[in-house]
């Protein structure tokens, strides 16, 4: 095992490849390296997808994605780590073992289950997977609204549900939780987040007119697990990913004709 003496920023992204750049590892990547941190990856899935959706995807063989894990935690001195998609139950599975297993920091997860598009990308099964297996090892999760709802069963209408829901999600083993508001309506786009001592904050920015908006999730918790791994506390990672994360949506760039990609380049306060 290598000396963690004088070892560069590193983080873990457990994930799928999309093939048109905007979201899963290849967002994740793209925000590790605007941060000035080494990316590690274990790739999960790979699909066939655009800016309209996905059109095909396929699961990794669960003893090549044990492989990428012992290979990464017997030479890489990772500080925190995030998943994404997932897909189906044996990878959940595979996945909250390997996690278990090593020591690899914080781990931040993001329950990816329908891709901008609509496309499906987590089974019914592999939801209660996620919420009996991966939740109780997050040190953060982050579900959007529509997530929220489906891992709690808690239909999200108020602030009151929001909180009901967010302490729910810390009743299925989350420490910490961050509920992302980017599937409301309004004017404003509000993330509440939960810590761990019951303390509590909202982030709030205005909503921009845009649909250029795919890998907002991806990018969100990646840059959380960054911020992590250069040494800031939760809170103030929270934050500087979401100030981040704005920045990449309001400094929009032209890629593809439907849900367009974010740009990377762009800096947070």
């Amino acid at each position: 095992m290598t000396s963690d003496l004088q070892q560069f920023p590193q983080i873990l992204t457990v994930a799928g490849i999309d093939s048109s750049g905007g979201a899963g590892i290849n967002a994740d990547v793209a925000t590790a390296f605007a941060h000035h941190v080494y990316p590690a990856t274990v790739v999960v899935a790979v699909t066939a997808q655009n800016t309209y959706g996905v059109q095909a995807a396929t699961l990794l063989d669960a003893q090549i994605i044990e492989q990428q894990f012992a290979s990464i935690a017997d030479d890489l001195a990772i500080k925190a780590v995030k998943t994404g998609m997932l897909g189906d139950r044996e990878h959940v599975e595979v996945v909250a073992k390997a996690l278990a297993n090593y020591d690899l920091g914080p781990i931040i997860i993001d329950p990816v289950m329908v891709a901008k598009g609509g496309s499906k990308l987590l089974t019914d099964d592999a939801i209660t997977a996620v919420k009996e297996q991966l939740l109780p090892l997050a040190t953060l999760v982050t579900p959007n609204l529509l997530e929220a709802q489906q891992l709690t069963g808690i239909e999200i209408k108020t602030p009151t549900d929001l909180v009901q829901a967010a302490k729910m999600l810390q009743t299925l083993g989350a420490k910490n939780v961050l509920i992302k508001g980017g599937h409301g309506t309004g004017d404003e786009l509000t993330d509440y987040v939960l810590l761990a001592d019951q303390s509590e904050f909202t982030l709030v920015n205005p909503r921009i007119d845009t649909i250029r908006t795919h890998g907002t999730g991806d990018t969100y918790a990646a840059a959380i697990a960054s911020n992590l791994a250069l040494g800031h506390d939760l809170t103030t990672a929270i934050k500087l990913a979401k100030s981040y994360l704005y920045a990449t949506v309001a400094d929009e760039i032209i890629v593809g004709h439907g849900h367009g990609p974010l740009n990377h380049w762009a800096k947070g306060e």
